[in-house]
């Protein structure tokens, strides 16, 4: 039996999953609770809101007697098809990306350390969002603390780096060892294996940036040797860390917008997720917000983007798409393509 939540739960909990503090996420909790329907069918969910409710009391008591002393922190809610944070040197360009490829106004200046604290901006691909996040520079002497933090939760990395100047493939190269050293490790692609799961691993495209100046093909080239090393046979990067600093490299001019149409292209393809779109019985279906999830996706862990409660009550799917018929109806196992169109039945 499906708890038939309503559309005012259904908004409470967004609400919950937006909330940063131990304070906002318990006046959603109650809420929720308010809302639920009473009845046998959500005397689990009931009990699930009780126990958060519980914990959350419990941590605001500890929290009042044991204040916790910290330091500036930052978090940011994923939205989206995926999620980016921009790192590298003082002075790469980053701030500029982010006004070129978003409607994010950070201040932007032609010295360093203009980046004091992170911004946020939406990136337009077709009938999708991308979320990017510019954070302040990387040097051998200067990391703020939650960077790292915000880098390893992150779907990707864009590694920024200054062809208009000599010391900038050497510059971006200290922001990738500077990460390192706290265990967060840029990377063209994941290892298939990992021995020491206290790394994180976050694929990188690395964005040259000021090709219009002055000798950057010549700092192109040098790039090119230092994070786009070829691969020996059977696939194995010749370069450090066995190949896995082998980045995508795409080269642009954020100022004059080169290359800047091909960058966000390639910053969703990067996600590799699909578009999914739904719709209710009898009725066209909801083509302006699609779900996205990671290629090769089924049906029910795109349901699960929906609603958890799809997981154990789903009958039954329809699919509009790629290899079905219109309207074919499939197992909760079918793997979805870009652009299929998905009726629920719980």
């Amino acid at each position: 039996m499906a708890a038939n939540l309503t559309p005012q739960y259904l908004e409470a909990e967004a609400e919950y999953k937006k909330a940063q503090t131990p304070e906002e996420k318990l006046a959603c909790l109650k809420t929720m609770f308010q809302l639920v329907p009473k009845h046998k069918a959500s005397e689990k969910l009931q009990a699930e809101l009780k126990t958060k409710m519980a914990d959350l009391r419990d941590e605001i008591e500890q929290e009042k007697k044991h204040p916790k002393k910290v330091g500036v922190s930052y978090k940011f809610p994923k939205q989206g098809a995926g999620q980016y944070l921009i790192v590298g040197a003082p002075n790469a360009g980053k701030s500029r990306l982010l006004t070129r490829l978003t409607r994010a106004a950070p201040e932007v200046a032609p010295y360093p350390f203009t980046t004091r604290e992170p911004h946020a901006g939406m990136m337009d691909w077709q009938d999708v969002k991308v979320q990017l996040i510019d954070t302040p520079p990387i040097t051998p002497d200067y990391l703020e603390s939650y960077v790292s933090s915000l880098v390893r939760a992150a779907d990707a990395a864009i590694l920024m780096l200054d062809l208009g100047d000599d010391d900038g493939p050497f510059a971006a190269e200290t922001v990738v060892e500077r990460l390192a050293q706290v265990k967060t490790h840029l990377v063209g692609a994941k290892p298939a294996k990992q021995d020491d799961h206290s790394i994180q691993y976050v694929k990188t495209l690395l964005v040259a940036n000021k090709i219009d100046l002055e000798g950057a093909q010549d700092r192109l080239d040098i790039v090119r040797e230092m994070f786009a090393a070829p691969l020996a046979p059977g696939g194995r990067g010749v370069g450090g860390e066995g190949g896995l600093r082998n980045f995508p490299i795409h080269v642009i001019s954020a100022e004059h917008g080169t290359g800047l149409e091909d960058l966000r292209n390639a910053l969703y393809e990067f996600l590799k997720v699909i578009r999914v779109y739904t719709k209710h019985p009898g009725k066209p279906p909801d083509l302006t917000s699609p779900f996205t999830c990671p290629i090769g996706s089924t049906v029910i862990e795109m349901a699960e983007l929906v609603h958890r409660d799809f997981v154990e009550n789903l009958k039954s799917a329809r699919i509009w798409g790629t290899g079905v018929h219109d309207g074919q109806a499939v197992g909760r196992e079918h793997v979805l393509h870009d652009k299929d169109v998905v009726e629920l039945h719980v």
